[in-house]
């Protein structure tokens, strides 16, 4: 009987640490990290569009997108993490959350903001750029949605295993190289599988745009592979290459004025 009556306990003191003042600004800093970068990726993108005929059969379209995600990625992990640990990406929070370095239900508010935060963008930019098209993640059409999949976890596993390796408190404080090192790979990934499935690594982003532009085809796509590979990198880091008896989540998931979850 002991076992029922602790299960409750838990899972309100958990729910407590995630409704405090430091987890709310936690919470906000999400958002406006996952709303620039959103911002600035889907409105590359659009730029992109309306400055060229045929944007997609354009390579200078793709380097394009690469540079605003290498740049707009490496600013929205930079200014939040030290704040709540610079996620920006649903892959991110739920491989924190398997990895036991944020619970659960802090890992769910980080989602809302996050998506939250990419509607707003893809909102803003549909309304002040005159209702022009808000572009969606697509796959090509000599691709599978399995195929796709595969392509998104790879990306997003090197995205998320860079994130835990660059912001790791064991190396030393990460400075501006940390968020720089995630941009970086960020980009290159766009560059690499940008023609096929269009380089999301981020549900978030993938999302935001589809309920925007109303098109949710191959939306599985977007958070089956990103998730899962996520979530390997993080077992990978954590367990194989860099184990701990006792993991500093401090950076990963809030900062040290945060909760400690």
């Amino acid at each position: 009987m002991s076992g029922f009556k602790m299960a409750p306990t838990s899972l309100s003191s958990r729910f407590q640490q995630s409704v405090t003042p430091n987890a709310l600004r936690s919470y906000l800093a999400e958002f406006i990290s996952t709303f620039l970068y959103v911002f600035s990726v889907v409105g590359s993108t659009m730029a992109s569009q309306k400055m060229m005929i045929n944007a997609a059969a354009d390579p200078s379209s793709l380097v394009i997108i690469a540079i605003a995600n290498a740049f707009g990625l490496s600013s929205a992990v930079y200014i939040a993490a030290n704040i709540s640990g610079g996620h920006v990406n649903p892959a991110v929070t739920f491989s924190m959350a398997v990895g036991g370095h944020i619970s659960v239900p802090t890992a769910l508010f980080y989602w809302i903001s996050q998506m939250l935060a990419s509607v707003m963008a893809c909102i803003l930019l549909r309304v002040s750029t005159v209702s022009q098209h808000v572009p969606t993640y697509t796959i090509t059409s000599e691709m599978t949605g399995f195929g796709a999949s595969i392509m998104e976890g790879v990306m997003t596993f090197a995205l998320v295993y860079t994130i835990y390796a660059a912001m790791d408190p064991r190396r030393g404080p990460p400075g501006a190289i940390g968020p720089l090192a995630i941009g970086l790979v960020a980009g290159a990934n766009v560059l690499a599988a940008g023609p096929f499935s269009g380089g999301s690594m981020n549900p978030a982003c993938a999302f935001g745009s589809a309920v925007v532009a109303g098109r949710f085809r191959n939306q599985a796509v977007y958070w089956v592979g990103p998730l899962v590979g996520a979530t390997v990198a993080g077992l990978v880091y954590d367990n194989v290459v860099f184990p701990s008896q006792e993991l500093d989540s401090s950076i990963r998931g809030m900062s040290e004025a945060g909760v400690r979850v």
